[in-house]
């Protein structure tokens, strides 16, 4: 059975050789953050950005706490060979999740920029409008498959210790990594826009929206994400024959698609500094456990 660390109870007050009987002011500082992180339900890139440069804070603080020398002698002392492998395996693979969602972001970031270049051209007609619309929806499809791969890799993977025999500093890894896997799990689900949606409930959004002209301002009141905003215009867009209507047009699409790409852009930067942060996790532990 996979471990559950966002389930779990904290142990970070155990008593136990890896951190000192008083807790280091560290770690209320990590279940602070662990806490907000827990706390928090993002469905739109701002919220997303925040939640992952608050990672990167908790991996800091974290990378912190390594660095302590009871910290560093109850890891070294304590951890079997089973437990190190696993500790770096996991992390190994935390870092490749991360990778992965960063590379398809800025495949997604590319191909919406095919796609603002294909509306200013206007070349081709409805048919190659549309098919430059599909193309950036099939791209989209294939960057989330490829985070939601990189997902279940990592939570198949088992915990090979009981609870009760791990040491404080693993288990404040595990809730670490628990967080870790729910914000990108709430990022992948902002990707996926509507196509995570039914083909009816698709429509019925594309349809209220249709009934607006002030498209953006009814997707932000209902929670919408960007992705899902953007997707209502373009199934709109290449949906609607005589498009008449001042909000229906190319225009429209190219600042959505001009705003979405400064939002993946943020994405990624504060994902290439997660990543960052993740190898300082890596080497750490290398160091330590090869003593």
């Amino acid at each position: 059975m996979a471990c559950s660390p966002m389930n779990a109870k904290s142990h970070f007050h155990a008593r136990s050789n890896s951190l000192p009987s008083r807790p280091h002011p560290l770690v209320p500082q990590i279940n602070e953050h662990l806490f907000r992180l827990k706390a928090s339900e993002a469905t739109a890139s701002s919220s997303l950005s925040n939640n992952i440069n608050g990672l990167s804070d908790l991996y800091d603080l974290v990378n912190n706490l390594l660095l302590l020398p009871n910290t560093q002698q109850a890891l070294a002392q304590e951890c079997n060979g089973k437990q190190v492998d696993e500790m770096l395996d996991r992390c190994l693979r935390l870092m490749d999740m991360c990778g992965t969602t960063k590379d398809a972001l800025i495949q997604i970031k590319e191909e919406t920029k095919e796609l603002e270049s294909a509306l200013r051209r206007r070349r081709g007609g409805e048919s190659r409008l549309a098919h430059e619309v599909g193309e950036y929806l099939i791209s989209r499809k294939k960057a989330n498959k490829a985070i939601r791969r990189s997902l279940r890799v990592l939570k198949s993977s088992e915990c090979s210790c009981p609870e009760n025999e791990t040491i404080a500093m693993i288990s404040i890894l595990r809730e670490v990594e628990g967080v870790t896997i729910a914000v990108f799990e709430s990022l992948s689900s902002y990707v996926s826009g509507l196509k995570a949606q039914s083909k009816q409930s698709r429509w019925s959004l594309v349809s209220k929206l249709m009934h607006t002209k002030r498209i953006t301002y009814e997707a932000e009141a209902s929670g919408t994400n960007e992705f899902e905003t953007l997707d209502a215009e373009l199934y709109s867009l290449i949906g609607n024959k005589s498009s008449k209507s001042t909000f229906l047009n190319p225009e429209n699409v190219q600042n959505m698609l001009g705003k979405l790409e400064s939002c993946t852009q943020d994405l990624e930067g504060g994902l290439e500094s997660l990543l960052r942060r993740l190898i300082k996790t890596r080497v750490f532990l290398l160091n330590i456990l090869s003593h």
